[in-house]
């Protein structure tokens, strides 16, 4: 593609942001779209958020994604919010408006269609979330809005889980997320659950990391998703599959949080067709 004047930017802003695969996303469907869009990440250092919105909107750039540890942060610095996104508390794009930008959280609807792709549903279950995070209150929203059973939240400090669960529980009318102390999830009643990791262990270089190594919870079970694409199999899963059950990596919903983004930023959708095209292409640089 011949960059112009009439080539838009777009962005991700976070610290760090060296490790990020999401330009692969947005340049690749810029290519295969046909349209005048770059993506690019920018280092914002701790202090600087508020001064890179600006600046960013001073700019003209089209849209920008957030990653950690500003998807909170963010929040004050926008002119509009999603009520999604406000009722996560977190958001991940920036859409371009005529007054500043407004933000969204795609992190929910990209892990839901990338589940689903997978087969694995969520209404109806019993399910075992790892983390009590930035991603891992994303998902306690998303499992509870998509109607799981109840929803076992477990996290090293028992008050960032109570908190949380609180607000899910309040917004959803009902008592679905349960806090629990990491170290009590033996106190899970028996049975088999959707268990998702949604904390940083075990990302690279910390390939051999696992936030629970007993194989009595491994076999309580039944699919596990983790929320982490690098490497492309974590310990965790590992963990999983020796008990005989499912495991599925984060790729998917980067991916589809990706493609929701670029949608957004753009005015179209995305098909499916092109969205296989884009994981495959992720996919390779991964292995």
């Amino acid at each position: 593609m011949e960059i112009n004047g009439k080539t838009r930017t777009c962005g991700l802003i976070g610290d760090p942001v060296e490790h990020t695969l999401s330009p692969v996303i947005h340049n690749t469907l810029a290519a295969s779209l046909g349209q005048e869009l770059v993506y690019v990440p920018f280092h914002v250092k701790q202090g600087k958020l508020a001064e890179a919105v600006r600046g960013a909107e001073a700019l003209n750039i089209l849209g920008l994604n957030v990653t950690v540890p500003y998807k909170s942060e963010v929040i004050a610095c926008l002119t509009e919010i999603d009520e999604l996104a406000r009722n996560i508390g977190a958001v991940n794009t920036l859409v371009r408006t005529a007054s500043g930008y407004k933000g969204y959280n795609t992190d929910m609807e990209g892990l839901y269609r990338a589940m689903q792709s997978e087969g694995i549903k969520i209404a109806g279950e019993e399910i075992i979330l790892l983390g009590a995070g930035g991603a891992a209150r994303a998902v306690a929203w998303l499992c509870t809005m998509r109607g799981a059973r109840r929803v076992y939240l477990l996290n090293r400090t028992l008050d960032k889980a109570q908190t949380v669960a609180a607000e899910v529980n309040a917004s959803a009318g009902r008592e679905a997320v349960q806090p629990m102390r990491l170290a009590d999830y033996a106190q899970i009643p028996k049975g088999k659950y959707l268990a998702i990791q949604g904390t940083s262990v075990g990302l690279s270089p910390n390939n051999e990391d696992v936030v629970i190594a007993d194989d009595a919870f491994y076999e309580k079970v039944h699919t596990g998703f983790d929320l982490i694409y690098n490497p492309w199999e974590t310990k965790f899963m590992r963990l999983v599959k020796a008990h005989g059950s499912r495991a599925y990596n984060g790729l998917k919903m980067l991916l589809y949080q990706g493609i929701i983004a670029y949608e957004l930023w753009n005015g179209v959708e995305v098909s499916e067709d092109e969205a296989q095209m884009v994981y495959k292409r992720l996919k390779d640089v991964i292995t």
